[in-house]
């Protein structure tokens, strides 16, 4: 395991463009990027690895504006996620399309979604 002085800034990282043959992470990436990104699991959708997390909001409207300012941030990254905006939640799924499974802009971007929550005043998170 890294110690914290070695560990990457995802936070600092942005994304790069990525072409159909780029590289999926590997595990051993998989390995060391999860513990910055805890409140995020992995899950399999049709054979596609994705990083899911619910953020919980205490209304709708929370709900659209936590919404939209995830969608400005996929805009100025380049890198868009699957949003599910319910009342009070929000589930954020990121993956990368062109290579049907995860790229370390999945990572960086859930790092700045969280970032993201924490500014906004999303309080609970599930």
């Amino acid at each position: 395991m890294n110690d914290t002085a070695d560990s990457p800034d995802l936070l600092a990282e942005t994304c790069i463009a990525c072409r159909r043959d780029a590289p999926r992470v590997t595990a051993q990436e998989v390995a060391a990027l999860t513990p910055l990104i805890p409140d995020w699991s992995n899950e399999d959708h049709d054979g596609v690895s994705r990083l899911v997390r619910v953020f919980r909001l205490p209304t709708f409207r929370d709900a659209l504006i936590f919404t939209q300012r995830v969608g400005e941030l996929a805009e100025n990254e380049g890198h868009h996620p699957a949003l599910l905006t319910e009342w009070g939640k929000v589930t954020v799924s990121w993956w990368t399309h062109k290579i049907r499974g995860l790229h370390r802009n999945d990572f960086i971007m859930a790092a700045k979604t969280d970032a993201l929550a924490r500014d906004s005043g999303v309080l609970e998170a599930a």
